[in-house]
């Protein structure tokens, strides 16, 4: 019994250590999105640090269009960013969780 504890423990701590790993794997994984028109372009990273704006000049004559746009286009790419961020993790913390029954379905 004793064995089996210090099995878990230690499968815990590798599962700790792949989710830091995967943490900051995700600093380098980009998500870009763009406006339906191409005027606006964006690129974070999967731990939603904004990396990159591009705006045409066509957008800098219209100072409300423009919010709305960065709006739009950054909020989408916040919702890929988050959903990638969200799987990656999840798969590094249950990749490295111990096999204790009736846990996969809270996972």
């Amino acid at each position: 019994m004793f064995g089996d504890m210090m099995g878990m423990m230690n499968k815990l701590k590798e599962s700790q250590e792949k989710v830091a790993q995967t943490k900051e794997r995700l600093h380098t994984v980009l998500v870009d999105e763009q406006s339906l028109d191409g005027l606006l372009k964006v690129t974070l990273t999967a731990n939603r640090t904004i990396k990159s704006i591009t705006v045409d000049d066509e957008l800098l004559k219209d100072k409300e269009q423009l919010e709305d746009y960065l709006i739009l286009t950054l909020n989408k790419a916040i919702v890929k960013a988050t959903s990638i961020n969200e799987a990656e993790l999840a798969a590094a913390a249950k990749d490295g969780l111990p096999n204790i029954p009736g846990m996969d379905k809270f996972m």
